[in-house]
């Protein structure tokens, strides 16, 4: 399976389970890895043939900025839903980073990883 990889999508939205983060919200970071098989769209030069990725950049940067959800693991599966929305996207790696996370001590980031795929 060939890849289209987006990586670093900021949106800001009010992910969280504590009332700060609803109210103020923050920035969250998006990875995402698409399956898909290349070959049609490359043998005819047709963006029909494959996943515009710009499209998909705008649908998942309107899932952040939408409906807030308390766990990045729900906000992973409603991005993966919308990529896999997409008829050419076979499967989807999504990556959801929170690096203003709430946490008490030094970090760098926290992510939460998923895979995806047509059933």
């Amino acid at each position: 399976m060939d890849r289209v990889a987006l990586r670093g999508l900021r949106a800001r939205g009010h992910h969280g389970v504590f009332p700060e983060e609803r109210e103020q919200g923050q920035t969250f970071v998006i990875d995402l890895s698409l399956g898909l098989d290349t070959r049609p769209a490359a043998a005819g030069d047709d963006l029909e043939r494959t996943v515009h990725y710009g499209v998909v950049a705008e649908e998942v940067v309107a899932v952040v900025e939408g409906e807030p959800v308390d766990l990045i693991e729900t906000l992973a599966e409603r991005i993966a839903r919308t990529c896999l929305r997409h008829a050419a996207v076979r499967e989807v790696e999504v990556v959801v980073h929170k690096p203003q996370a709430p946490i008490t001590v030094p970090f760098d980031d926290v992510t939460v990883t998923i895979t995806r795929s047509r059933a």
